[in-house]
């Protein structure tokens, strides 16, 4: 089946995407499996997870004090601010794995710190290796040769920010249950899609941008 393992819903401060009109569309197109993972916060994983008839695992993309770390499989919400350490720790307290996105992709992103990610390399499960929203082929391959490097597992995800994103990149996997089984799947996995338009991801900024600023402004206060 085909996982799109990171996309965002309306949960996130930056997306408008509903938890039904994702699970129609994975429905329509074909995508078996999705990994939630909202800018803090798992009420949309939770919600699909209640509502979709395929398996949805429930993520959290943490915004850590020195960028940001994938949780899969969670239970609890991990607040921003904490270090990657606290992160992590609180991850895999909750029987979850670890995962890091576009971790050379700094254009408008926030990847772990290099020196963050290199202390901590025995503690991550999982590398994304191919993000739709990436501009630039040459983070995939990057993030790629990390992975292999060092004998990591490898994932890949829309980084949807609207509907129509989802499942523009994925892994092929074999059924899971749980974590374990989950990481198996991985290691067996193969990678597919293709890179998200310029245009869509324009389109997204703007039509996200009055919720971006509220946000914005609440967590000023």
């Amino acid at each position: 089946m085909k996982a799109d393992l990171h996309l965002h819903t309306c949960y996130s401060p930056d997306s408008n995407s509903s938890v039904e009109n994702i699970v129609a569309h994975c429905k329509k197109f074909g995508i078996g499996c999705v990994a939630v993972t909202d800018h803090n916060a798992i009420e949309g994983g939770l919600r699909m997870q209640e509502i979709a008839p395929f398996p949805v695992i429930v993520g959290e993309e943490v915004k850590s004090n020195a960028g940001e770390i994938i949780g899969y499989f969670l239970k609890e919400r991990i607040p921003a601010g904490l270090s990657p350490r606290d992160v992590i720790s609180r991850i895999k307290d909750q029987g979850g794995l670890v995962c890091l996105p576009h971790p050379f992709d700094g254009l408008g992103r926030y990847p772990l710190k290099a020196n963050e990610r290199d202390s901590l390399l025995d503690q991550i499960d999982i590398i994304e290796v191919f993000n739709a929203r990436s501009i630039r082929n040459n983070f995939s391959q990057q993030a790629l040769d990390f992975a292999e490097e060092h004998g990591l597992l490898k994932s890949a995800g829309s980084d949807a920010h609207s509907v129509s994103e989802v499942g523009n990149a994925y892994v092929e996997i074999t059924e899971f249950n749980g974590p374990e089984e989950f990481k198996q799947a991985l290691a067996s996995g193969t990678i597919g899609g293709h890179r998200n338009s310029v245009k869509n991801r324009v389109l997204t900024a703007l039509t996200t941008m009055p919720k971006r600023i509220r946000y914005k402004l609440l967590c000023t206060k």
